[in-house]
């Protein structure tokens, strides 16, 4: 461990900013957007060694906890697509508004929770519906939006 480098520093608005390589940091929800990035969009299982904690855990009923279970996963996601949209962190905590087509039957809206320790994802929660298009919807308002 490189005490220079693994000490994040805490900006005033309660986030984390943790040196990565040289004078980079990246805040927990810079991580996050690109451990989903990396995951889901360019499939890449080296993500997992980079940003994954040793204890990982995980509260999808349908994925077991540590770090190998999501390594093994990733190559599987050949028919899925990933968008991200809105996220939003409070100190150690990241949430992502996101679809994932593939998934299932029909696309899904998802909010995945993020816990992050040291640069690293060490929980993640989620919450998935199935997604209504915005002309079945009482209100005529899609469930989710790509935030530029």
């Amino acid at each position: 461990m490189n005490p220079e480098r693994d000490v994040p520093t805490q900006t005033g608005a309660g986030a984390h900013l943790f040196p990565y390589g040289g004078n980079v940091a990246k805040s927990n929800k810079q991580i996050v957007l690109e451990v989903l990035r990396r995951s889901f969009v360019e499939r890449d299982p080296t993500v997992v060694e980079e940003y994954f904690g040793a204890n990982y855990r995980q509260h999808n009923p349908v994925i077991a906890d540590g770090p190998s279970a999501i390594a093994k996963m990733i190559p599987t996601l050949t028919g899925l697509t990933y968008e991200p949209g809105m996220a939003v962190a409070d100190g150690n905590l990241v949430m992502v508004h996101g679809r994932y087509t593939g998934w299932g039957p029909k696309p899904m809206v998802a909010v995945d929770i993020f816990r992050v320790e040291n640069g690293k994802v060490v929980e993640h929660w989620d919450v998935l519906q199935e997604e209504v298009p915005a002309a079945s919807t009482t209100s005529g308002n899609a469930m989710f939006t790509i935030r530029e």
